[in-house]
């Protein structure tokens, strides 16, 4: 399954992904992280694994994105 990964703890809760995904498959969590922030979470959907998300992020490495089944990745 297309999906993405957002690291919960990295986030700063900038929105940028939330506002950019076109298909509407990130929000924004009601739970704060460690360093004060309502992080992005994914909620599923329709991801088509465009990397949008991933591109406009400021935080490096807070996001990945999975073209393939997470599965099939990890068995290669």
């Amino acid at each position: 399954m297309k999906g993405i990964n957002i690291d919960p703890e990295e986030c700063k809760g900038c929105r940028l992904c939330v506002e950019s995904c076109p298909k509407g498959c990130i929000q924004i969590s009601s739970n704060i992280n460690k360093i004060g922030y309502q992080y992005a979470e994914f909620r599923g959907g329709n991801c088509t694994a465009c990397g949008i998300c991933y591109y406009v992020c400021p935080e490096l490495g807070t996001i990945t994105v999975y073209e393939e089944d997470k599965e099939a990745v990890n068995n290669e």
